[in-house]
């Protein structure tokens, strides 16, 4: 995890809120620095993580997560954390006799739009034991990332039911947290993503979206990051957000306010 980040956030592994919706969203650059940081906050946060990972191997996760100072692997040996590796898993799909019902079943349907394996695998993944106690603070869904499922094939109102689903179950009925990414095709006019994108924004207690620098690249400085809380009260007039710059480096991030980077100065 990235310290400045939580500074930005006023959070800590060991003071965070529980039953939230966080929406990541990255446009014209690569956000995926921000799934990196939550998964290592909530493994360091003693939580059992549910993480779809749609978009890299295990081995690219673990090998970013050790740079954070987390092992996937032996989250994973220990019972913490329930890895979908989406690539693996689609193949073996594919090419493999399934006898159990799989999470990525809708690849195979002629019309796909039916979520309900997935939501299935996400509901046992973080459901504790009946009569057990469980060794976790809370559990947490972690999806990387949800405009996947759109390029599958799926519309934007099934991946919106998925997401409800999945609040109504980890948010409401286990008091946990829900994480997603999705990306911003804003130039190339993606009706469906649009749609997934806007509902989410509404849906989402915070919302952290990263942007490429409307000038163009820049060594020193990577992108912004719009930090957005809604409110959670409804006494409160109007929702908060922050806008920092940032400069990604090998284990960790640096935030700093617009123009202010050190190179500038």
């Amino acid at each position: 995890m990235f310290p400045e980040l939580n500074n930005l956030l006023s959070i800590t592994p060991e003071r965070t809120e529980q039953g939230k919706l966080t929406l990541l969203c990255d446009a014209k650059t690569d956000g995926s620095f921000l799934v990196h940081h939550f998964l290592s906050f909530y493994l360091k946060a003693n939580c059992k993580v549910c993480f779809v990972a749609l978009v890299q191997s295990f081995s690219h996760y673990n090998i970013v997560a050790q740079k954070l100072g987390v092992s996937l692997t032996a989250a994973r040996e220990r019972g913490q954390l329930v890895f979908l590796e989406g690539l693996k898993s689609a193949a073996d799909f594919f090419f493999h006799t399934q006898e159990e019902p799989h999470p990525l079943r809708f690849l195979r349907e002629a019309s796909a739009g039916n979520l309900q394996p997935l939501y299935q695998f996400v509901q046992d993944s973080l459901k504790p034991v009946d009569g057990g106690e469980t060794p976790w603070k809370y559990p947490v869904l972690l999806v990387d990332n949800l405009s996947v499922l759109l390029s599958l094939g799926l519309g934007a109102v099934a991946v919106l039911d998925f997401v409800q689903y999945c609040r109504a179950t980890v948010c409401c009925e286990l008091k946990g947290n829900v994480v997603a990414l999705v990306h911003d095709h804003k130039d190339a006019e993606d009706k469906e993503n649009d749609i997934l994108l806007n509902g989410l924004s509404h849906q989402s207690h915070l919302v952290l979206r990263a942007e490429g620098l409307a000038t163009g690249f820049c060594k020193d400085v990577h992108g912004q990051l719009r930090i957005l809380w809604r409110r959670s009260q409804p006494t409160a007039r109007r929702d908060r957000s922050l806008t920092y710059q940032y400069k990604i480096q090998d284990k960790n991030v640096s935030f700093f306010a617009k123009g202010m980077s050190p190179a500038v100065l």
